[in-house]
């Protein structure tokens, strides 16, 4: 390889199979970072059948998630990112640890070894990266499930002072939900103490185009759970995790 020419890495993404967000969000991330680094990205998806966010659907699919790992493994993918963040939090804290370790087996036995990212995990790791002890967040889900993304994150030691749940049960109504307004949700949230706010707790509500306005609106940084796994997936592959226009955690200021 000519020292001139830019690696390319595989991006490989498990993906509910109503899920048509993170195969936008992710790229748009990683797009923008080959703006200012030389690295080139191509990307690679499986998915789990998954229609209506319930608890029942997420055990069901979270099962399939194997097979996933295995496929993409087949592409000989440089990292997997698991794009659902409710569905780890649903099977018990502390899960995406026993997630990750399982799936990153899966491509072990199959002959290509790839490091694992949840969306879970990122978050989880996104906000301890920024020194977030105390946030407010915006969720999608139904409020039992939205609960069980605050318990989880209270049990990783990341209080949360307030949250709005959204109430959306069909899944790609989560993702055709107005990015526009998350900005006056979040200012509406009771984040004076907060030491960031997480814009959507959900890989499938969008909200990239939004999280710089409302860095601004609320003066302190604002994270998603994509952004976090796409810092998470440029920190496993050991790359530098900066990439324009996706807000303070990729600003640079947590590259390494």
């Amino acid at each position: 390889m000519s020292a001139r020419t830019p690696r390319t890495y595989r991006i490989g993404q498990i993906v509910p199979s109503s899920n048509v967000t993170m195969e936008t969000e992710v790229p748009a991330i990683l797009r923008a970072r080959e703006s200012v680094a030389p690295e080139r990205f191509t990307f690679h998806s499986s998915r789990m059948r998954m229609t209506h966010v319930t608890p029942e659907q997420l055990k069901a699919m979270d099962a399939d998630s194997d097979r996933c790992a295995v496929e993409l493994s087949d592409a000989r993918v440089d990292v997997l990112g698991y794009a659902c963040l409710v569905a780890i939090m649903s099977m018990g804290f502390g899960y995406h640890r026993t997630s990750e370790e399982r799936l990153h087996t899966r491509t072990v036995e199959n002959g290509a070894a790839a490091p694992v990212v949840t969306s879970a995990g990122a978050l989880v790791h996104g906000l301890h990266t920024i020194g977030a002890k105390k946030i407010a967040l915006i969720a999608p889900y139904m409020r039992p499930l939205t609960k069980t993304v605050v318990d989880y994150l209270t049990n990783e030691g990341i209080e949360v002072l307030d949250y709005e749940a959204l109430e959306i049960p069909d899944n790609l109504d989560v993702a055709a939900h107005d990015p526009a307004r998350l900005p006056g949700l979040a200012r509406a949230l009771d984040h004076a103490d907060a030491d960031a706010v997480v814009l959507s707790a959900c890989v499938q509500m969008p909200s990239l185009g939004a999280i710089e306005e409302a860095e601004q609106l609320l003066g302190k940084p604002v994270v998603s759970a994509a952004v976090c796994t796409a810092h998470q997936m440029l920190r496993a592959l050991d790359l530098p995790a900066v990439a324009p226009g996706a807000g303070h955690l990729l600003s640079g200021a947590y590259a390494q």
